[in-house]
């Protein structure tokens, strides 16, 4: 069953081999637990599994679904009349497979914020301290005369990159000057108009998912702009197209964008669980509040699901109240009809 399962998952489906491995592992941990083969297990036993990595190993929401997922999937591979594995069981053992997950022992798609509570977007004020302590460095470096100037700038612009256009880490460092290009419908952003990300967040066994967000926040085009004619060529080395160079002419890491955001989220006093994602969800929570469609903010960050979209998205009190109010002004008055 798992070798016929693995080749649906490898043939078929184009999985990643390192992904499907992975299921498999997964597999083994339920069959291990249950104690019997996949023709003998019930929905009472994934209940009792499902217990035993919630209370014992203490397991994440976000990775019990993962494992429900795939799960399910199996079953649905071994319950399927197309490729048999019912009728040979019954021939065999006497008995059936069965789907063991359903929607009352599962947890739906990101139903919840399942997150630590902390790692949230910035309020407008906490953003606007981070970037003018960015903004600080730069001009701190400057005046004592001493090295890493440049890479403060760089620093301080790509943090502003970030959240300007609601990227993941990974996503902002990959990025090469040729993904920048204009968009015919705002020409006065020149050739900033759009971003291509190269790198997004991939499925399971996919591969990275492209996907072009447009310029929203105009300020950040004067800010790209600045850095890409005056710090840049400082520090870009050969004939490569990268937007972000280390000290060494390397394209930056990820390190070194987390390592820079914490040291001015520490001196700052913010949550120490705060991370660079915290200024997409900053964006996303900000597109919202700016009165953006809640679909074109899904696009922008390449969500699949508007939930996922929801858990990005927390509104300020202020903001929530003034929604309130405006809807309660376009409920008509009741007539008397006395």
């Amino acid at each position: 069953m798992i070798e016929g399962w693995c080749a649906q998952q490898l043939g078929g489906r184009r999985l990643q081999k390192a992904t499907v491995e992975n299921r498999v592992h997964v597999l083994r941990q339920f069959r291990d637990h249950a104690g019997v083969g996949p023709w003998e297990w019930t929905a009472a036993g994934f209940d009792e599994w499902m217990m035993d990595l919630v209370s014992v190993r203490h397991m994440m929401p976000s990775t019990l679904r993962t494992y429900q997922v795939v799960i399910r999937q199996f079953c649905d591979f071994i319950t399927s009349p197309h490729y048999g594995w019912a009728t040979q069981c019954e021939e065999r053992f006497g008995t059936h497979p069965v789907q063991v997950c359903h929607d009352w022992n599962t947890r739906p798609h990101l139903q919840d914020h399942e997150a630590n509570p902390r790692r949230r977007p910035l309020t407008r004020s906490e953003l606007q301290q981070l970037f003018d302590r960015a903004d600080e460095e730069v001009q701190t470096r400057l005046s004592a005369g001493r090295k890493g100037a440049a890479a403060a700038y760089r620093d301080a612009t790509l943090l502003k990159v970030v959240y300007a256009w609601g990227l993941r880490a990974n996503e902002a460092v990959m990025l090469d000057v040729t993904d920048l290009y204009r968009n015919p419908k705002v020409p006065s952003f020149g050739d900033l108009g759009f971003l291509r990300v190269r790198y997004g967040k991939a499925s399971r066994g996919s591969p990275p998912k492209p996907r072009t967000v447009a310029t929203v926040m105009p300020w950040a085009v004067d800010v790209l702009k600045d850095y890409m004619g005056n710090v840049l060529p400082l520090m870009r080395s050969g004939t490569t197209n990268a937007l972000w160079f280390s000290e060494r002419s390397r394209r930056l890491g990820v390190r070194s964008l987390s390592d820079r955001f914490a040291l001015y989220r520490d001196e700052l006093g913010l949550d120490s669980s705060l991370s660079p994602h915290c200024l997409r969800h900053s964006y996303a929570t900000h597109l919202i509040e700016d009165g953006h469609d809640p679909f074109f903010v899904q696009r922008q960050l390449g969500h699949a699901y508007q939930a996922t979209t929801g858990i990005y998205t927390h509104v300020s009190e202020d903001f929530a109240n003034r929604i309130l109010r405006e809807a309660l002004a376009k409920i008509p008055p009741l007539v008397d009809l006395t």
